[in-house]
């Protein structure tokens, strides 16, 4: 089959593999789509992978094209998403059913080979399997879009309050979303570029924020009435809006760090003092996970895709690049804010 194969800083190529066979329990997948994920564009141009030659991608959708022996629960032409994590299941954190936090697990597109492929073969329990209606590329956004739940859980979200979205990438747009399917009152998404705020709106916010504009928090509080907000989750992994989740929260509040930081951070003893003041609760939030393997993520993702309340808009993908271009698909990732959006790698095309 064909693949794209890293094999070291900024090479990454388009070459012949050998195809994966089926062993018992697992299912072979032909891969339509993958996303790129964030994760992946240091692996191939800062060579930071945990060894090469490897076939990265994990953020998949495709069919299912052959079932190893013992396999019940999927058949040959089931549409299905990848599920990238495969836990040890022994551990003490798997045994409670925190499989994110397992310390000797494996990770489909990372430890092991994935999806940047025309094909992967992968646990029977790696594979959700979507309906008809559901496309393919909604198909490759069923991680993200668990990550996004996944936080909410984290945060013991419950309906009724007033949410607040920092950062409106995708993560930020799908956990907007998953907020107001659940109940919220109101919600506000916040980001420095139009567009995005515009697009919250479009998928269900209540108002945007642009927080480079001056005097914001003036209409932040008009919005919330001076007492902040009851729900806050970052998830742009950036140090100011970081520092503005406790700014923004309300007194008992929850608030919940979806972003993963890319640089050090540090906060003046007035800023880290409002979490004693205000006595919110801070969390993080860790993949997507939850009990029994892979979690009601997976399958909410599956039904509200389905039924058209997590809304889908073409804005998230930027590209679509057939497989055999994936080398020029990093290159783009080169230039600072040249790609706007999800880059799609079509295994088919």
């Amino acid at each position: 089959m064909k693949a794209g194969v890293v094999h070291g800083i900024c090479d990454i190529r388009y070459e012949e593999v050998e195809k994966p066979a089926v062993e018992p329990g697992k299912v072979l997948i032909k891969v339509k789509y993958t996303g790129i994920c964030g994760s992946d564009i240091p692996r191939v141009n800062e060579g930071t992978a945990h060894y090469t030659p490897i076939i990265l991608g994990h953020e998949f959708s495709g069919t299912v094209a052959e079932v190893g022996e013992g396999v019940t629960s999927l058949k040959p032409g089931d549409r299905v998403a990848g599920i990238p994590l495969v836990p040890c299941m022994k551990c003490e954190d798997c045994q409670k059913g925190n499989y994110s936090l397992c310390k000797d697990y494996d990770f489909i597109g990372s430890h092991s080979n994935g999806s940047y492929a025309e094909y992967v073969c992968v646990p029977e329990k790696n594979a959700v399997k979507f309906e008809d209606t559901v496309s393919f590329e909604k198909g490759a956004f069923f991680e993200p879009a668990t990550v996004a739940l996944h936080g909410l859980e984290r945060a013991d979200y419950k309906g009724g309050g007033t949410v607040a979205i920092l950062g409106g990438g995708t993560v930020g747009m799908m956990t907007m979303q998953w907020a107001k399917i659940f109940g919220a009152k109101k919600i506000a998404v916040f980001d420095i570029v139009d567009e995005r705020l515009e697009l919250g709106k479009r998928l269900g916010a209540d108002a945007g924020f642009n927080t480079l504009k001056e005097g914001f928090m003036d209409e932040v509080d008009a919005f919330t009435g001076g007492r902040g907000f009851d729900y806050v989750f970052e998830t742009a992994g950036n140090t100011i809006t970081m520092k503005m989740a406790f700014r923004l929260a309300a007194n008992r509040a929850h608030v919940c760090f979806i972003g993963t930081p890319k640089k050090d951070l540090t906060f003046a003893v007035p800023e880290w003092e409002m979490m004693n003041r205000k006595e919110f609760i801070l969390t993080g939030s860790w993949m997507s996970y939850s009990a029994p393997f892979p979690g009601h993520e997976w399958d909410c993702v599956a039904h509200y895709f389905g039924t058209g309340e997590l809304k889908f808009d073409d804005s998230f993908i930027f590209k679509k690049i057939p497989l055999s271009q994936i080398d020029k698909a990093f290159e783009m990732f080169k230039t600072p804010g040249a790609v706007k959006g999800k880059i799609l790698i079509d295994s088919e095309a």
